[in-house]
């Protein structure tokens, strides 16, 4: 229990500096996502890119859009803000949307779960705003929140300007951004349970029930597949962030402006192939493990202990054994005052002897300097010690 109380888990981020970004994308075919205007191909763990072409385009996400809508809520879920059993009042506006939708009606109450579905298996624009305005109290606000967010994940080429893709002037993305949008919302496991779905139904038992079939046709073709999101429009044709985990490892596959869903799901498909016949995904730690410890000297704690609060997995192309990596710790920070977030070390990863992957270690938490009494009290208990011994 002392042990405890005096050590501090370091927050685990994962970064994308492990070999440059030509190194894991050479060699790829140049067939991958032929008709596509834009497409990318992500590690979700790491963030590393596969393939890439014209990945930052600006184009309509279409409702792709509502990917970053399922991250605000399932953020709001998180922080307890929100839970899948509270009913939502439609107003008449959420009622109104067009396009893809569950038909909901004005006055008429629905559990956020069941609305949850509605988003990620049905695509429905009108379920789509009824959680926005649960959650930010209007439309206008919760847009406000997904364009903070987007920033905050380092979106440069998004701005939204509704919260279900259609339309609307300014409206705009790119493959990129819904790579990283996307590899947030997954990082909330719960969300394949609703994007993993193929078919469901709503208002079981109603005069009114209704039929989910999931617009993402991955889900019951390709294997594996659990999520995540379609969109099309006319200006943005067909679109779809699609994803798939096999063992440790998790692709994520955007495409964007394909001519038609065949051609779509057809280049997916062969990108996620692609990923899956390159790479493996090698575990260095799982969650809660022990990376290491570091003695602080005249601080409020004495020993900083390092914890994975995440498997630490890294991408490497078939056929390496976790056996041929080594890792060494480098600290970066010395000084006493340590502030959350900042970045205290780093995890470095060799195979042969060359550094092929880096992971930043962050405290989770403040830690200030030992006061003049902390400091006698400790020399004292030493001092105790020693002659014990």
């Amino acid at each position: 229990m002392i042990i405890r109380l005096i050590t501090m888990t370091i927050l685990v981020i994962l970064q994308l500096v492990m070999l440059p970004i030509t190194n894991f994308a050479q060699g790829v075919s140049g067939q991958l996502a032929a008709s596509a205007r834009s497409a990318i191909l992500i590690d979700a763990n790491s963030g590393k890119i596969l393939y890439e072409k014209n990945s930052h385009e600006k184009l309509a996400p279409a409702s792709m859009t509502k990917i970053m809508t399922l991250l605000l809520i399932m953020e709001s879920i998180e922080k307890k803000q929100l839970k899948y059993t509270d009913l939502v009042q439609v107003s008449e506006k959420a009622a109104s949307m067009g396009g893809t939708q569950i038909f909901l009606e004005p006055g008429e109450r629905m559990n956020v779960r069941d609305l949850v579905k509605g988003i990620a298996i049905a695509s429905a624009n009108d379920a789509t705003v009824a959680m926005a305005e649960r959650i930010a109290g209007s439309e206008q606000r919760f847009i406000a929140l997904m364009n903070q967010r987007a920033r905050q994940l380092g979106c440069q080429d998004t701005h939204f300007v509704n919260t279900n893709g259609l339309p609307e002037n300014g409206h705009l993305s790119s493959s990129y951004d819904m790579a990283l949008i996307a590899r947030e919302l997954l990082t909330h496991p719960a969300i394949t349970q609703y994007t993993g779905i193929y078919e469901d139904h709503l208002r079981k038992g109603s005069k009114k029930p209704f039929w989910l079939v999931n617009t993402n046709k991955l889900i019951k073709f390709y294997p594996n597949a659990d999520g995540l999101k379609t969109g099309f429009t006319q200006e943005a044709k067909y679109c779809l962030t699609a994803t798939a985990k096999r063992g440790q490892f998790r692709p994520i596959a955007v495409v964007m402006g394909e001519p038609d869903i065949k051609t779509r799901n057809q280049e997916v498909a062969g990108m996620l192939d692609h990923a899956f016949a390159t790479y493996d995904s090698v575990l260095l730690f799982r969650k809660g493990q022990k990376i290491g410890i570091k003695e602080l000297q005249k601080a409020q704690v004495r020993k900083l202990t390092l914890y994975a609060d995440r498997d630490i997995s890294i991408l490497v192309r078939k056929g390496h054994s976790p056996k041929e990596f080594k890792y060494s710790i480098k600290w970066l920070k010395e000084q006493i005052p340590i502030r959350k977030n900042e970045l205290v070390g780093k995890l470095v990863v060799y195979h042969q002897g060359k550094q092929v992957d880096q992971v930043d270690l962050r405290s989770h938490i403040n830690i200030e300097e030992a006061g003049l009494w902390d400091l006698l009290k400790r020399a004292c208990n030493d001092l105790f010690l020693q002659k014990k011994d």
